[in-house]
């Protein structure tokens, strides 16, 4: 079985999309993914450039990865999932703000304990935000972004890697297809990157 991590924040629509990819590559492909938390908000935070309501958004962003990490320490992947699943329909596909009634119907979703919510107005989670983070991007310097994916294979090899960015979700076999590109370059240690414009916005359905 193949072991892949992504690293999501779930606001981002891109990471969203990837990650269905994955599940879906799941069902198609002896393939078993790890889901951690990366966040916008530390990968921005110290951006000069940012407007100030862009530095509302990095401040607002915080609120669901500490939903995600309280989630991650107690309830493990399935929780994650679960949660992931739920906030990340509810964000994406329902267009519900960002805010405690997120958080609420979210867990309430995910079949988790509703005191999760608590976590979104508290920095306690914020240090294992950050390392989780760090964890995904550590090895990609200026090119960091969301999503990171990491696949690792016998000889103890590891690539790690932004994207694949899609749109619209890939299904089925198409989903199988697509990994088994992405498993093959990445294997390459010659390869370093191959990218094209979006000529399209996130097609989250």
């Amino acid at each position: 079985m193949a072991a892949v991590d992504m690293w999501f924040d779930p606001v981002c629509p891109w990471a969203w999309i990837t990650s269905r990819w994955l599940l879906e590559v799941e069902r198609v492909r002896d393939v078993r993914v790890t889901f951690h938390v990366m966040s916008l908000s530390v990968l921005n935070a110290d951006r000069p450039d940012l407007s100030d309501s862009s530095r509302a958004e990095v401040t607002r962003g915080w609120g669901p990865v500490r939903v995600m990490m309280a989630t991650a320490l107690a309830h493990g992947q399935s929780g994650v999932r679960n949660l992931y699943g739920a906030m990340g329909t509810l964000i994406h596909a329902g267009r519900t703000r960002i805010g405690r009634d997120l958080y609420a119907r979210a867990i309430d979703q995910a079949g988790l304990p509703h005191t999760l919510a608590n976590a979104a107005l508290t920095t306690a989670y914020d240090e294992k935000v950050r390392a989780s983070h760090h964890a995904g991007v550590a090895t990609l310097g200026d090119a960091a972004a969301t999503p990171v994916i990491r696949l690792a294979g016998a000889g103890g090899w590891a690539r790690a890697f932004v994207g694949p960015v899609l749109s619209p979700i890939p299904r089925g076999e198409a989903a199988g297809k697509l990994w088994d590109g992405v498993a093959l370059i990445a294997r390459s240690d010659a390869f370093f990157e191959l990218r094209r414009p979006r000529t399209r916005r996130p097609d989250v359905t």
